[in-house]
């Protein structure tokens, strides 16, 4: 499945990125749940964001789309059509079927409103009464990847635009008193260099979780970095071959994630301090009592198990709570041991040494 087909570009393989591993969880645990609402990637320049994003969408299974729809609709769920599709199927009309690996789209940093949410032609519309609408970017986007590369330059208003259609699942592009929408549904990922300035707090806190990546000081893991990334740039299909078996395996485990995850519970007891230890780092709104409880049962899943553990909830509550925190310019103290430090509180536990 990942070794590239004749004519298509190879992409590195997922399992053979080296390091990076807060980044890596991330990106598999909203590829399990969507729901969970995204990730922010905040790192050094030239630490692999991009090439990870790129071999995540590579990685996943292939999905089942309405093959004349331009919005990539379900076949098999309402809740993922687009009203035209929803129409036909109720007009009892065969939809035709076809299968297309989950899009990657990448959003430039110039586009403008138009070219995200797409555009309304008014004058066809008025004068032959169709719905003239010519999609955008978050129709291709559709369960798939919305990839935002130094989101924190993006135009607020568009950051905004985004964020409200990754939480609702639906695009409305209103024009002169016509509307039109169709299904949103994608995985949200932002990167961006803290050097270049922090998002607003109120459009962070919106992103379900916050991964930090740092280069890599250690010189032989950057040897091996090089050396891989040698070795694929020579040969590629050679690469990709070596890592096929990984990759089916994950792609494998990544599937059983997305079946098993509504069996998977997370006990009351649990629930409760998730939920104490937002209370206790004073973050405002549910969001990240929501979000942790989300990204650890995608783990418990991603690991084949029903039952959501205290470990499951310690790896991902870092990162659903740090870019929560109201900062302190005062505090020296990393956002993220506050959370490890609370969450040792709260659940009775040593802290860890650094």
């Amino acid at each position: 499945m990942s070794v590239a087909r004749k004519g298509q570009r190879a992409v590195f393989p997922f399992t053979a990125i080296v390091g990076q591993d807060e980044m890596k969880l991330a990106l598999l645990l909203n590829a399990i749940d969507p729901k969970i609402g995204g990730v922010m990637i905040m790192g050094d320049r030239g630490t692999g964001k991009s090439t990870t994003i790129r071999a995540l969408a590579d990685l996943l299974p292939e999905v089942d789309i309405v093959a004349d729809d331009p919005y990539n609709s379900d076949p098999n769920d309402t809740d993922l059509m687009s009203d035209e599709v929803r129409e036909r199927l109720d007009n009892g009309e065969h939809l035709p079927v076809s299968r297309r690996k989950v899009q990657m789209i990448d959003l430039p940093l110039g586009a403008t409103e138009d070219r995200v949410c797409g555009t309304i032609d008014i004058e066809k519309a008025l004068s032959e009464g169709v719905r003239a609408f010519e999609p955008g970017l978050l129709a291709k986007a559709n369960r798939g990847i919305l990839y935002v590369d130094e989101v924190n330059l993006l135009d607020d208003h568009l950051v905004d635009v985004l964020l409200d259609s990754a939480a609702s699942g639906w695009n409305v592009v209103e024009r002169e008193g016509i509307s039109i929408r169709h299904p949103a549904r994608f995985v949200l990922v932002g990167s961006g260099n803290p050097e270049e300035g922090e998002l607003r707090p109120q459009l962070l806190d919106r992103f379900g979780m916050h991964a930090e990546i740092r280069t890599v000081r250690d010189p032989n893991l950057r040897v091996k970095i090089v050396e891989q990334r040698t070795q694929f740039d020579q040969n590629p299909q050679e690469f990709l071959q070596h890592y096929q078996e990984q990759q089916d395996t994950l792609r494998r485990q990544i599937v059983d994630a997305q079946e098993r995850l509504g069996q998977v519970e997370i006990e009351y007891d649990l629930r409760v301090k998730i939920s104490q230890v937002c209370g206790e780092l004073d973050v405002d709104g549910l969001r990240g009592d929501i979000v942790t409880n989300r990204a650890a049962k995608a783990l418990a899943a991603l690991e084949g198990r029903n039952h959501v553990t205290v470990e499951d909830i310690q790896r991902v509550i870092t990162m659903c709570l740090r870019h929560r925190l109201r900062k302190d310019p005062l505090e020296s103290v990393d956002s993220g041991y506050k959370v490890q430090q609370s969450f040792c509180q709260v659940f009775g536990l040593e802290m860890p040494e650094e």
